[in-house]
């Protein structure tokens, strides 16, 4: 199996001195079982612990095992770029030290991306997975579904694999803010996915907590969705619209119906259409410095699914 060919698997760590040998010894044999060629570029984000002497050790005996230190962490989305930068592969695959995504399924992803497909997607079956994490879980990729307006698939797994041609397309986004999965969907290209066994965590526990999830789905909504401005301008486009339905309402049933002191309720109605033109004017103005910040990244202006009868640029 790709004899011909590297594939070469992308692997983060940040405290993974729990699992990091492990992790070694049973990706190794299963790529040396296949007869695949392979690299492995570990990216360490700042680890405090042994994480990064123990890969020395080992790479020390293969030298398939490679290293690229952070000097300080940089965040996973840093680290996965990095490795994708570095990987010198004809495929690259993404994976976790933790296990959790087993090694048994790489044969999976490089037979169905021998079948023609840029990017293939890990979709788990079930996560496994205490119940807090789960519900963290679930909560996330709502979040992102539901304001960022990504086409995710649902159950992502960390497992993907994907050609040299959609690294090539990756790497011309150079924004700093980075959120992998929007990047990945927003190349495009020719995508499947593939449904992945997933069992616990071997040891340790997960680095990528609530916190550091939420602060993600915050990224992702910024970077790629402008719903919160036009919200901003729809909310503004109602309260101004209440506001002349209640100022009507008080002049007609002044003239017609009650005979109230005028006062609170005109000022409150003031306030209303006030407030309502203050918020569409600053949604306004925000949704021009956002065309501004998609303008700065310098994005891709497209990217090619497939070409006919041309060469590839």
């Amino acid at each position: 199996m790709l004899k011909d060919k590297l594939l070469s698997l992308i692997v983060p760590v940040y405290f993974e001195e729990e699992c990091i040998e492990q992790f070694i010894t049973e990706t190794t044999k299963v790529l040396e079982e296949h007869s695949i060629n392979y690299e492995i570029i570990f990216i360490d984000d700042g680890s405090k612990d042994n994480t990064v002497e123990l890969i020395k050790a080992q790479a020390l005996n293969n030298k398939n095992l490679k290293l690229i230190e952070f000097s300080y962490n940089h965040g996973k989305q840093a680290a996965l770029t990095a490795g994708i930068t570095y990987a010198e592969g004809d495929y690259l695959l993404m994976m976790d030290p933790d296990l959790q995504d087993p090694p048994i399924e790489i044969p999976s992803f490089i037979r169905k991306i021998e079948e023609g497909y840029d990017l293939v997607f890990g979709v788990r079956k079930e996560k496994k997975d205490n119940i807090i994490n789960v519900i963290f879980s679930k909560l996330f990729w709502w979040i992102l579904e539901r304001f960022t307006g990504l086409n995710l698939p649902r159950g992502l797994a960390v497992m993907r694999i994907f050609n040299r041609r959609f690294t090539n397309q990756f790497l011309k986004y150079n924004e700093s803010s980075r959120f992998i999965e929007g990047m990945f969907m927003h190349v495009g290209m020719k995508q499947a996915t593939i449904t992945i066994e997933q069992r616990e965590r071997f040891a340790g526990v997960s680095k990528f907590n609530f916190s550091r999830k939420l602060n993600l789905a915050f990224d992702a909504i910024l970077d790629f969705s402008d719903l919160p401005l036009k919200n901003i301008i729809r909310i503004g486009s109602y309260m101004v619209a209440f506001g002349f339905f209640a100022a009507f309402f008080i002049v007609i049933a002044k003239l017609l119906l009650i005979d109230f002191q005028m006062g609170w309720a005109s000022i409150m109605v003031s306030m209303l259409i006030g407030f309502g033109i203050q918020l569409i004017m600053m949604g306004i103005v925000g949704v021009y410095v956002g065309k501004i910040y998609k303008q700065v990244k310098q994005r891709p202006l497209y990217s090619v699914k497939t070409i006919t009868n041309l060469a590839d640029k």
